[in-house]
């Protein structure tokens, strides 16, 4: 029996459904390690993959805004998997909204007017926070609707979709239940991320870390000598004791406010994607090890004299 044909959507899906579907499925990756899902552009060679597929895996909660488009284009016709299905949403606030939308409007340039209009509608306050993985609870709950989905699509490989996920399951719960222990031994006013992307709102509540977003900070556009003053002060009031680049970006502002502010500049974190093969995040586990790794070595510092 052939190989049951399967579509994820990004790297951090690719690689639990990899997990789940083993050898009994082959396996396309529509946005691939190191690569932007918010800034995705499908090719055609995207659209024939999914046009051939049996099966495809989505994040949901708005993360795939350009899968309409390119549904329509593949024609596809076959299940659709929602792995986020169950996982209780987090919604924006007014300052996490307006910092996507300016993220968005950086990225937005020479797209159509209808995709602006979708940015603008998705970061709305009170929209839906897409990041649900960001918890290794829901990425319990993300592979069981995986292994759910594979079964229905291919019966015959019922059992070992299951026992696969179940082995997998006990390995997030495990990592689960340690990366609790090691973070409930540093003082909580020193758990504190800061980043410019904030994707970590659901890590942030499932491990009791402070998240700090720099609004007005992205890899893209520096900000004013006004706002670095205000997000200077922002640092020192809430006793930052490091900031983080998210993996791949390199914005000379947060550096700059790391040295001004006299705290470290922490470990680059992964956030959207995975790394390349071979990496240590190269897989979901890998990319949750690797941001613990960073954001425990910054909490556990020696903290800087005043």
């Amino acid at each position: 029996m052939a190989p049951l044909r399967v579509v994820a959507s990004f790297s951090i899906l690719a690689d639990m459904v990899r997990e789940v579907g083993g050898d009994d499925i082959h396996l396309d990756v529509l946005v691939g390690p190191m690569r932007d899902a918010h800034t995705f552009e499908p090719s055609p060679r995207d659209a024939r993959a999914l046009g051939d597929a049996q099966v495809l895996v989505l994040n949901g909660l708005g993360f795939e805004a350009w899968m309409p488009r390119l549904l329509d284009a593949a024609g596809f016709k076959g299940q659709t998997i929602i792995a986020s299905r169950g996982v209780e949403p987090r919604h924006l606030s007014e300052a996490e909204a307006a910092q996507a939308e300016a993220e968005a409007a950086d990225h937005a340039h020479g797209e159509s007017d209808e995709h602006d209009h979708a940015h603008a509608h998705a970061h709305e306050a009170g929209a839906v926070d897409p990041h649900a993985w960001q918890d290794l609870g829901n990425g319990v709950q993300y592979v069981q609707n995986i292994a759910q989905g594979l079964a229905q699509a291919d019966p015959a490989h019922e059992s070992a979709y299951f026992a696969r996920a179940d082995a997998y399951v006990r390995q997030l719960r495990k990592a689960d239940a340690q990366w609790r222990r090691q973070l409930a031994a540093v003082p909580q006013n020193r758990r504190i991320l800061a980043t410019s992307h904030d994707a970590f709102g659901y890590f942030g509540a499932a491990y009791d870390i402070r998240i700090l977003s720099l609004v007005g900070v992205s890899s893209e556009a520096e900000p004013s000598a006004r706002a670095m003053a205000d997000l200077l002060k922002q640092i020192r009031t809430q006793h930052v004791s490091a900031i983080f680049l998210e993996h791949g970006g390199n914005s000379p502002a947060l550096k700059q406010l790391a040295a001004e502010a006299g705290v470290t500049l922490g470990g680059s974190l992964y956030a959207d994607t995975l790394g390349q093969p071979g990496q240590q995040a190269s897989t979901y586990l890998g990319m949750f090890r690797w941001n613990m790794q960073q954001l425990l070595a910054a909490f556990t510092a020696p903290a800087r004299p005043e």
